[in-house]
């Protein structure tokens, strides 16, 4: 063990409270190799030392208030700063609008400096301590971060820790013939190995880039590459492999970054003979690197990216007693919600809601109606096959329904990844366009574009009733439609999921104050939503939710009580006006309106909903 006698008792308080199980776990993890966790110690103490005094005060604040992202003030907002302000100084100088539009939680999508045409839009990271230089430097992350900090906003930033990059330096190590550097990878001489693998892990992107599998003619050897050629699996059996991007991931936190987004986290640990997804020793490298933070920069959260079915993304939540990630994303109920807009039945919605609403409470997750990737349908086909529905055929009703080239569907959206053999393509689209709102624009038809609009402002409505952090996809604010410009860059032309990461529209910003434009609808609906939860009590994320029934299958009821206020939430996806067959005895105000109603067979206009409220005693907020 190292000499721990002259560290901060500060930093060695907290260790304390976790070394016996961070000893075990490591040594679990790697045969007891004490020198190994030795460093591993002195890495932790090296950066804490590094951090700054600012974020060492923030720190201490955060472990008083240990839950101060889980009341539900949040609101969350996603954005690639090239798209954003061309850099992050671009950033920078636009806080003021970002704080308009009522963020205070700021994802900026991977930054860090990654080959141009071999990235994966950044997802092939080439060197972890370099911000791509187009868009800054680490100065210019730090300041921004800082600067976020003072107008009360926290960042996150991706973490790609499955893989690098094959330009970077490890890497060309490995490729030059050095050992210890092809022992941070996989590398085989032969196909022999990698062909075992290949009979039961995956292909994620069998269409684009099959096989597990990678020939590299430098070192004539096979490595292996989960997503991409170019993004080179890391060997997570080697303990270096986990002291030094650890490492790099708290390097990161010393810029300022609040929540870290740890990139495929079910990929990290491979097992011949295994899918090499979900495997036990990933939860172990997670919980480490979760009491890791804890004792390092504990006012960091770590964000687990699990685009996986419900019962395997739980489990990354770790215990109370011993937490993972502290937030997982709810993937599930965005690709249900979106397929309850093409079928406008609501009956899977429900089903997957309540296996959300039946966990505990202290559960975080981020919702969102889009973000950077596709829409991938992974539903509950068990579930829907009672209804006769079959799983390709309504992978392509809906992917045909989003695009378009379904009768009555205003929606416009691109495919993604197709596999025409399997009938599983996924979906591209910006929320307006896949809601109605582009079609509307072209075809000049004011009554189809507020209709489309209203069915936009629904969703997001949606969105601030689950609890949890909602996060806006920058340019949703004031709904921003597809960019085609993509399929004329030769970079991006292959990949159809730069539809909708177009260039942030600042002509339309500037509109956003004017309702009488579809910026400034959306702009206005969407300040109003978030005003809305901010004054109310049955918004908080420990509120009691619990789904209501209204006997009809084309509208959404969920209920919300915290501290005596009860919320009676109710969203129509049908394209007709519906009627909520509810029967609550109380007084109810409707939010949205102001004006009192009763909670009894609610009429609900199409797209449209109701948010009503009642209150018991003075206990209210």
């Amino acid at each position: 063990m190292p000499d721990m006698t002259k560290w901060d008792p500060k930093f060695r308080n907290r260790l304390d409270k976790c070394i016996d199980e961070m000893k075990w776990l490591y040594g679990e993890l790697y045969n007891g190799d004490e020198q190994a966790f030795d460093y591993f110690l002195t890495m932790l103490y090296r950066n804490y030392e590094e951090r700054s005094t600012e974020l060492k005060q923030l720190d201490e604040a955060r472990e008083v208030a240990s839950d101060w992202y889980k009341d539900g003030s949040l609101t969350g907002m996603l954005m690639y700063v090239q798209c954003f302000a061309k850099n992050l100084k671009g950033v920078k100088e636009h806080l003021d609008y970002i704080k308009e539009c009522g963020v205070d939680y700021l994802h900026l999508m991977p930054l860090l400096e990654s080959p141009a045409g071999r990235s994966d839009g950044g997802y092939a990271v080439a060197d972890y301590r370099k911000v791509q230089p187009e868009l800054g430097t680490m100065k210019d992350l730090a300041d921004l971060t800082s600067a976020c900090h003072k107008q009360g906003i926290s960042t996150c930033l991706d973490f790609v820790m499955n893989h690098t990059s094959e330009d970077h330096e490890w890497a060309r190590r490995a490729k030059a013939g050095e050992k210890e550097y092809q022992d941070r990878y996989f590398f085989f001489d032969n196909w022999d190995i990698p062909n075992e693998f290949e009979k039961t892990v995956p292909q994620v992107f069998p269409q684009t880039a099959p096989g597990n599998f990678t020939w590299c003619e430098e070192a004539h050897k096979v490595v292996m590459t989960t997503f991409y050629p170019y993004q080179w699996d890391l060997n997570y059996r080697n303990p270096v492999v986990f002291n030094d991007m650890t490492d790099n991931m708290l390097y990161l936190c010393n810029q300022g970054i609040d929540v870290i987004r740890l990139d495929a986290t079910p990929y990290i640990w491979k097992t011949l003979g295994t899918t090499c997804r979900n495997l036990p020793q990933v939860h172990t490298l997670v919980r480490i690197m979760h009491m890791a933070c804890d004792v390092v920069c504990p006012g960091t959260l770590l964000l687990g990216e699990v685009v996986m079915e419900p019962s395997k993304v739980v489990p990354y939540f770790g215990t109370v007693e011993k937490p993972e990630c502290h937030m997982l994303y709810n993937v599930t109920t965005m690709a249900s919600t979106w397929h309850t807009v093409a079928t406008h039945d609501v009956r899977l919605l429900k089903h997957q809601l309540a296996s959300v609403f039946a966990l505990p409470r202290q559960y975080t997750f981020l919702n969102y109606l889009r973000c950077h990737d596709d829409i991938g349908w992974g539903l509950d086909y068990p579930y829907l096959r009672q209804f006769g529905v079959e799983e390709v055929a309504h992978k392509k009703f809906l992917n045909d329904y989003f695009r378009g080239y379904c009768y009555g569907s205003n929606a416009r959206g691109e495919l993604y990844n197709d596999d025409p053999r399997l009938g599983d393509a996924r979906l591209c689209g910006t929320t307006a366009s896949l809601c109605g709102v582009e079609a509307a624009e072209y075809e000049r038809d004011a009554g189809k574009l507020d209709w489309s609009l209203k069915l936009d402002i629904m969703l997001h409505a949606f969105l601030f009733t689950q609890s949890g952090i909602p996060v806006l996809y920058s340019g949703d604010e004031i709904a921003q439609l597809n960019d085609y410009t993509y399929h004329d860059d030769p970079l991006k032309k292959d990949d159809s999921r730069y539809l909708h990461r177009g260039s942030m529209n600042w002509k339309d910003a500037a509109l956003r104050n004017d309702k009488t434009t579809r910026q400034g609808k959306m702009f206005s609906a969407i300040k109003k939503l978030e005003k809305i939860r901010s004054e109310h009590a049955a918004f908080n994320g420990g509120a009691d939710v619990w789904l209501v029934e209204t006997y009809n299958d084309h509208v959404l009821g969920i209920g919300r009580y915290y501290r005596g206020e009860k919320l009676i939430a109710l969203f129509n996806f049908s394209d007709s006006d519906e009627t909520a067959w509810i029967n609550e005895h109380e007084d109810y105000t409707d939010l949205w309106t102001g004006e009192s109603r009763a909670a009894k067979a609610v009429g609900v206009p199409s797209h449209d909903f109701a948010w009503l409220v009642t209150e018991y005693g003075n206990n209210a907020k």
